[in-house]
């Protein structure tokens, strides 16, 4: 059965970061206004937190790709697999071959989602801790048809939530699994079927509810590193009841990153390992 998770992190400096094109509702009015001095002072404070916590690998910046710095997009990584994504808009999609060319000389075994099938990895399928289960966000970005691939490469539970709020395009903008059984989520970004899935699945007790206020300052994509979740920003309520729940929160700001659609869970990548015990 799982046991537990360790992990390792991957994330690619912004040097090349900037808001070129609009693929999301956040992006309106915002083409060209991103700073990349700030940006990448943003991105540093982020990963000197991570670095004195865990392991940071880095994939290379590339010229011409400027979301590429958003390394959860990349796919879904699962002890030596590597699934990678399958973007549904053309502007991201020659991203495709270089996160697949760097999982590919780290030594990961690459398994394929069908190509006719939209898939935008960690964005949309975030594991449970200390479950075999994935949670998959649907329908603005990924299709419900890559339920079925998941659970064949990965033999995991797969529980699919639809996405009905163009500002939460992503399962992670809107949804974060933490230990315990236990959830954070914006309920306005699903559907009511998907609420109820949620419901069904996790106990009262272990769900936490986020405001619109900390939905939209991206209190929900953050990250999980240990007892330690990193975020953009956390009202003072949305920050105690985290810390009744045994978690130090840390908020470190992420503007520069927000214009295109993203925070902190945006930036990086988990390496996922289960542990397996008799």
């Amino acid at each position: 059965m799982l046991n537990a998770t360790t992990s390792q992190w991957v994330m690619c400096r912004p040097d090349y970061y900037g808001i070129e094109y609009i693929i999301n509702a956040w992006m309106e009015g915002h083409i060209g206004q991103a700073h990349t001095s700030t940006a990448r002072h943003q991105w540093q404070e982020l990963y000197q937190i991570l670095a004195s916590r865990t392991e940071v690998r880095f994939i290379p910046p590339v010229k011409g790709v400027p979301d590429l710095c958003f390394t959860a997009n990349a796919g879904l990584v699962m002890d030596n697999i590597f699934i990678p994504s399958n973007f549904r808009y053309p502007e991201r999609q020659p991203e495709e071959p270089i996160y697949l060319s760097w999982f590919r000389d780290q030594g990961f075994s690459i398994k394929n989602i069908d190509p006719g099938i939209y898939f935008e990895g960690e964005g949309d399928a975030l594991f449970q801790p200390e479950e075999s289960l994935l949670w998959l966000g649907y329908q603005i970005r990924t299709d419900i048809a890559a339920q079925q691939s998941l659970e064949t490469i990965l033999n995991v539970e797969v529980i699919p939530l639809r996405l009905i709020n163009p500002y939460f395009y992503h399962l992670d903008t809107c949804f974060m699994p933490l230990s315990g059984g236990r959830i954070l989520y914006y309920p306005s970004a699903f559907d009511d079927a998907s609420l109820q899935q949620i419901y069904a699945r996790v106990p009262a007790n272990n769900r936490l509810a986020v405001s619109t206020e900390d939905a939209n300052h991206f209190s929900c994509n953050a990250i999980v590193c240990g007892d330690a979740i990193i975020c953009n920003d956390a009202s003072p309520e949305l920050r105690a009841k985290l810390q009744d729940w045994g978690f130090e929160v840390i908020c470190t700001p992420f503007t520069e990153f927000m214009l295109a659609g993203g925070a902190a869970k945006c930036l990086v990548l988990k390496l996922n390992k289960r542990i397996l015990h008799a």
